[in-house]
């Protein structure tokens, strides 16, 4: 299959990487990253096995790659108003387009410049970082669930699914893409809010009782909220224990809101927190541990912007 990467970041070459691994037509839109990568090529270092391509099909523009039949984005969702640009010159008759990013938001940009029709949406559940330029460290994970934006059809989305699976990443489909963003918020908005906001790992939130305590309390308010949303089966409270157990074994892991803020980047505050607490409030929900940090997480932003 014939695949654009858009944003190639941690979550963009790691699973473009093994996509290319497995013998498909996988191109790379690359920035900083270009030049050592053209030259070196790109390396993978997973807890799954070491890998290494040494070619590597990478463009510096959206129009240089071409009509792909499916772009895989991994953009950073600060960045989503440009995908106009980045996707416009990559989009034929047939192809389809399948978001990765955080947060809630995202296919319904991508369904009102491209048609509902053509969108998929999914959460990759991955713990993977950047190293240098060419590199990535793979530290944990890698499932991604995949489902249909306008309808809960699976037919569209089981070959997609194949795809990924042929490149050695479980990939499932479901039927309640709503569903499945809302339970990854459940992680993402306690985990990555407050590590970027402390600038400090998981383990040491989790070694903390008060940390942990609030970390839980924020669990319970998003799927309270998101229990408020329709979806097909409401989100067992319990989740919220299971990932506080599961993400003791992940240590000294950074989020990538954390390595945002180190590095001096925007974060990911109108997907990740804006939008579900404006879903919230619309179904007069409040959570206002979750509205505390995001207010915390907002000032620490350059531009002072609100979203």
């Amino acid at each position: 299959m014939r695949i654009a990467i858009v944003g190639s970041g941690a979550l963009g070459l790691f699973y473009g990487a093994k996509l290319a691994k497995a013998g498909h037509d996988v191109r790379f839109l690359l920035r900083r990253d270009y030049e050592v990568i053209m030259a070196k090529g790109l390396t993978v270092h997973s807890v799954e096995g070491d890998f290494h391509l040494d070619k590597v099909q990478g463009f510096r523009s959206p129009a240089e790659i071409g009509v792909v039949e499916l772009v895989v984005v991994g953009l950073k969702t600060f960045a989503n108003d440009r995908f106009g640009e980045l996707i416009t010159p990559l989009v034929g008759q047939e192809t389809l387009i399948l978001t990765l990013q955080n947060g809630l938001g995202n296919e319904e940009l991508l369904a009102e410049l491209f048609g509902a029709e053509r969108i998929l949406g999914g959460v990759a559940y991955l713990c993977s970082n950047r190293g240098e330029p060419g590199v990535i460290h793979h530290l944990s994970q890698g499932r991604i669930a995949i489902g249909n934006y306008s309808s809960r059809d699976p037919r569209r989305v089981e070959p997609i699914a194949e795809v990924f699976r042929t490149a050695g990443v479980d990939c499932r489909v479901v039927a309640d893409l709503v569903r499945v963003r809302w339970e990854k918020l459940v992680w993402n908005i306690p985990f990555n809010g407050i590590c970027a906001l402390a600038q400090k790992p998981v383990d040491a939130l989790l070694n903390h009782n008060r940390t942990r305590q609030l970390i839980l309390q924020m669990m319970v308010e998003v799927i309270v909220a998101a229990n408020a949303q329709g979806l097909s089966e409401d989100i067992d409270t319990a989740l919220a224990e299971q990932m506080v157990v599961f993400s003791r074994s992940l240590g000294p892991y950074k989020p990538s809101m954390q390595i945002d803020r180190e590095e001096g980047r925007p974060l990911e505050l109108a997907f990740i927190f804006g939008n579900p607490l404006r879903l919230a409030a619309a179904k007069g929900v409040v959570m206002p541990r979750v509205e505390e940090l995001y207010a915390l997480l907002e000032l620490g932003e350059k531009s002072g912007e609100n979203f």
